[in-house]
């Protein structure tokens, strides 16, 4: 049997499905973390995929976070299932059970730690000396700790804590048990690719509660058991599982399965390892035979890792009711009418929402639904009153009444908001307009366009030059083709003089007078290669300020090819 763990940080972005990247990854159970879709947003396509059973976990509280989901080929199905650590999400027959002792949270907390979409439990069956074995499979997705936010340090440590008490009271009940995921802790210094304050390396939180949860034992290459050989000695042998990486390689360093891909850190390896496979120590020592990473997998800013085992799953001839196969929306049944027409006692449900877990999936996919956030104040939903006498039909309407009615057309520039107005503060009229908004008893056609050539060279000169005043002092006899022209022209001329075209000329220094862009890049101290421009997109004093940075990939202070330590901020006054 062969399992696969992998952070994929964002299941959507498979537009054409997720089933060749589970192919691709060749195992028996995949467990993705990050998936990043809700139940309203997940497609068909992944939530059922030829030859594979899946089992997701939806954040309740927020859209696009968080989220994980298991993935096992038909010939692996599992026996039970559930979604959640605290049992506070299942309502349906096949769950795990086995929940460990409650009192050691409150209500409150069980039901925050398990909204967040974080984990999902499965549970096999496998034959080993002619008896029929379980063992359950912790798929996780551990908080992080935002040191902006220091309630989240505590969140993070209680989801540990509610996760071992979990997988405990699992192997306590006679299942082996494997936990696979994201933890988003680096357990020891070989794990982080520059620990900072070694002597206080080990006093992390994180790091603390990992050297408890797990046991120091690692294998060596002749297969002999070396108990307690791990090179740190903070770790102790009381823990019931094993890491199954360190097991197999106990001393190997920069295998990394995180790097920030921002600053191309993965180029030159500058991570940390905190995708993790953990098993009770009884499995590891008897089933486990390999374990390592797939760094060269891309696709997410963590890479795939694997284990294998010498035991062979036992199919279940039923699904879990919670596969997403029997989604009402995927199961492919017709719903009753009658379900939508259930009459409801306003009272029940208030008692009701009271009772259930906090921004629940149902609830908060009725409230993204039904009513968006922020339509009742910006009335959307609603329909647009009707003017008066908008229902009345009438009749159509002379070709002179349409063209005075029209309305002007719509803002094509953005160099209209920087005409000049008249000095009665209205705007400049094209001739177009100025022959639309005419009196009501209208001037001859010839003698019209020549007021509309006077009125607008008033407007845009301030006063008639004596060109003109020629112009407008011609007879009224000309032609009306060569005063159409005229006026032609005049507009030109006038546009060309408010807003000149083209991408040369007074435009080109208008705008660079306007909107001057930052500088051009110095080239950093020590490579004297061309910077990048980066923009500080932290909360502070300096949000939104931009700055230079040497342009190759960060990484260790003593890698040469990495980045160097150049900055300097963008100055926009130069």
């Amino acid at each position: 049997m062969k399992l696969v763990t992998w952070n994929i940080n964002g299941i959507r972005a498979y537009k054409g499905g997720i089933k060749k990247a589970l192919q691709s990854l060749n195992a028996d159970i995949i467990c993705l973390q990050e998936t990043k879709v809700t139940r309203d947003l997940l497609d068909e396509r992944t939530a059922v995929v030829e030859g594979y059973n899946s089992y997701f976990s939806f954040s309740r509280g927020r859209s696009g976070y968080s989220g994980v989901a298991t993935y096992c080929k038909d010939s692996v199905a599992p026996f039970a299932a559930e979604e959640g650590l605290t049992g506070l999400l299942t309502n349906h027959e096949g769950a795990v059970g086995c929940y460990g002792d409650p009192m050691e949270f409150c209500d409150d907390e069980l039901q925050l730690l398990d909204n967040e979409g974080r984990a999902v439990i499965t549970q096999h069956q496998y034959m080993c000396k002619n008896q029929i074995q379980k063992v359950t499979v912790v798929n996780v997705y551990c908080p992080r700790a935002d040191p902006e936010k220091p309630e989240r340090k505590q969140f993070k440590l209680q989801f540990y804590k509610l996760l071992q008490s979990r997988a405990e009271a699992i192997l306590k009940a006679g299942s082996h048990v494997i936990i696979l995921g994201d933890v988003n802790t680096s357990h020891r210094t070989i794990d982080h690719c520059d620990p900072s304050d070694l002597d206080n390396f080990d006093e992390h939180p994180g790091r603390k509660w990992l050297n408890v949860f797990l046991r120091a034992e690692s294998k060596s290459e002749s297969g002999r058991e070396n108990e307690g050989s791990s090179t740190d000695d903070v770790l102790n042998n009381g823990g019931k599982f094993i890491d199954t990486f360190r097991y197999f390689h106990p001393e190997r360093t920069h295998a990394f399965t995180c790097w920030n891909t921002l600053t191309g850190a993965r180029q030159t390896n500058y991570g940390t390892r905190i995708d993790y496979i953990f098993a009770d120590v009884q499995l590891a020592k008897e089933q486990f035979t390999a374990a390592d990473i797939l760094p060269e997998v891309e696709g997410s800013d963590h890479c795939p890792v694997w284990a294998k085992l010498c035991c062979t799953l036992l199919a279940s001839p039923k699904l879990p009711a919670l596969c997403t196969r029997y989604l009402p929306e995927f199961a492919g049944k017709q719903q009753k009418l009658s379900h939508f027409l259930v009459k409801v006692d306003p009272k029940s449900m208030r008692t009701e929402s009271r009772d259930s877990l906090p921004s629940s999936q149902e609830a908060g996919e009725k409230r993204e639904n039904l009513k968006p956030l922020g339509a009742a104040e910006s009335g959307l939903g609603k329909k647009r009153p009707l003017a008066p006498g908008s229902g009345t039909p009438k009749r159509k309407k002379s070709n002179v009444t349409k063209t005075s009615a029209k309305l002007p057309p719509p803002q094509g520039s953005l160099l209209a908001f920087f005409k000049p107005k008249a000095s009665g503060g209205a705007p400049i009229l094209k001739a177009s307009e100025a022959s639309s908004a005419a009196d009501p008893n209208p001037l001859p056609r010839s003698q019209k366009s020549q007021m509309v050539q006077l009125n607008h060279t008033k407007v845009v000169n301030g006063v008639c030059d004596s060109s003109t005043m020629h112009t407008s002092s011609r007879p009224l006899e000309e032609s009306t083709g060569e005063t159409l022209r005229e006026t032609k022209a005049e507009q030109r001329i006038a546009e060309s003089t408010v807003a000149p075209k083209g991408p040369k000329g007074a435009s080109l220094g208008f705008w660079k007078s306007v909107l001057h862009g930052p500088p051009p890049a110095p080239p950093c101290k020590v490579h004297r290669e061309t910077s990048v421009l980066r923009t500080v997109k932290k909360e502070g004093p300096n949000l939104g300020r931009q700055f230079f940075v040497c342009a190759r990939p960060q990484g260790h202070a003593s890698n040469p090819e990495a980045r160097c330590n150049f900055f300097a901020w963008v100055d926009m006054g130069k």
